[in-house]
């Protein structure tokens, strides 16, 4: 029985360390989108970005200011070309370097760029002479940042909608629009080639919207749903995100690239919309988010991609007041540009440090915990600190010390059942003692540590 405090000792060191993978969050970013007039000086948002979980932003041009003021913090950063400058960046290799000589040698390595992002959702533009540049023009980005040195440093891709899959239902038979063919392919070769991510932004959000039943917002929003199982894998998936992602992943596989890293470039649920537009709602939107970092912090992954979190970006930082279109598409912001939450989903550092502290604390008390239940547990029979001897008509006899809980058996002779009952209700109640406390750290770690109280529930 001496083993059992340091087994669950040991359970209870590894959960720590889980806890503090999950705590450094680094599959957690966040999109700055800046089309709107009311946003904040550049080095606010870099501060509230430090009170914050977040270790990611993705910016859709490369602001200078906004790349300066996250110098020197930790936050890794994303910076995009727009669409229009791809005919530039593909036909004038010099046009490339200008732009990584304006837009990144002055603030690399202060600012932690690592992935460079040319154009967004340029193969579902309908834009066949940007589809048809858009590799050349990845191309020279990337050569001019090996000419500068930082071709192994920065990564260069592009980003794309669900749109380039043909088909996504089941996750299994994920596959692109042949439509695309070549253009597709050579753009999977240049991310297998250069260690760059396949970027995409899956919405159940809209994947709701063409379905409105309640049995769909359920699944949408993480919530108890009957799941759907994919009849080719027999692997039933309990929410739409993960099976969006793994229709990538089966599409990538499907021609030959499973190795590529998928990483979420944008996802998020509106808190407010159209009158028309019932499902974005704070309720939702606070359902989606939250419950997206908590499955991220679990490290659960995707039944095809298990045991990781795909990076993932959340959409959006603030609301984007002048963006065009229905009203969901201005209200997609997870904080106000007073620096406060829209809703509270568990991104503050606060909540998160406190976690940490309470866990760390249980673990220092654990010791005594322990102790003074295996004391507890010998008052059944005689005095603290006494031995108890007894024997079965079999020739074997069962000593037990209550001041450290050894059990042992030997070879002897004879009498006192009922002593032996209690021996072996000692044992059981340990057992369920030292089972129940393991159960408890589990249930603490994902109940408390990774936000379900706040996610799970109605505030």
């Amino acid at each position: 029985m001496m083993v059992l405090p340091y087994t669950v000792a040991f359970l209870f060191l590894s959960f720590l360390h889980t806890v503090k993978i999950a705590n450094s969050q680094s599959f957690i970013g966040i999109n700055y989108g800046q089309v709107a007039d009311n946003l904040l000086p550049p080095p606010s948002t870099a501060k509230l970005l430090q009170s914050t979980s977040i270790q990611k932003v993705r910016l859709y041009g490369s602001d200078p200011a906004i790349i300066k003021a996250l110098a020197n913090t930790g936050i890794r950063i994303v910076i995009g070309t727009a669409n229009g400058d791809i005919p530039g960046l593909a036909s004038d290799p010099n046009f490339s370097k200008s732009w990584i000589n304006t837009n990144v040698l002055p603030f690399y390595p202060a600012s932690n760029i690592i992935l460079i992002t040319v154009g967004n959702e340029v193969m579902t533009s309908n834009d066949q002479n940007l589809m048809n540049k858009l590799l050349p023009a990845m191309q020279d980005v990337q050569n001019a940042l090996n000419d500068a040195s930082l071709g192994g440093k920065i990564k260069v891709s592009t980003v794309h909608s669900m749109g380039v899959l043909k088909q996504s239902e089941p996750p299994s038979s994920g596959s692109f629009d042949p439509s695309y063919g070549d253009l597709m392919k050579g753009l999977l070769e240049f991310n297998s080639a250069n260690g760059s991510p396949f970027a995409i932004n899956p919405y159940p959000y809209f994947a709701y919207r063409s379905d409105t039943r309640p049995e769909t917002l359920a699944f949408c929003l993480f919530q108890p749903n009957a799941g759907r199982m994919d009849g080719n894998t027999k692997i039933k998936y309990m929410n739409m995100f993960d099976a969006q992602v793994d229709a990538v992943y089966s599409a990538l596989n499907s021609m030959g690239f499973k190795n590529v890293e998928i990483v979420v470039a944008e996802t998020g649920w509106p808190f407010k919309g159209d009158d028309n537009d019932v499902w974005a709602s704070i309720e939702n939107a606070k359902a989606y988010n939250g419950n997206l970092i908590a499955h991220l912090r679990s490290m659960v992954g995707t039944p095809l991609m298990p045991g990781k979190s795909v990076d993932t970006y959340l959409f959006v930082l603030y609301d984007e007041d002048l963006k065009p279109g229905p009203g969901s598409e201005r209200s997609f912001g997870l904080f106000k540009t007073d620096l406060t939450m829209v809703y509270d989903v568990g991104l503050s550092k606060t909540s998160q440090n406190q976690s940490l502290v309470a866990a760390q604390q249980l673990l220092a008390a654990t010791p005594q915990l322990l102790q003074a239940v295996a004391t507890n547990t010998s008052t059944g029979t005689n005095n603290n600190n006494s031995s108890t001897s007894t024997s079965t008509g079999t020739g074997t006899s069962t000593s037990t010390s209550s001041s450290t809980n050894n059990i042992s058996i030997r070879n002897g002779s004879s009498s006192g059942s009922s002593n032996n009952k209690v021996h072996l209700n000692r044992i059981f109640n340990l057992g369920l003692l030292y089972g129940f406390m393991g159960l408890s750290f589990i249930c603490l770690f994902f109940f408390v540590l990774l936000g379900y109280p706040r996610t799970l529930f109605k505030e």
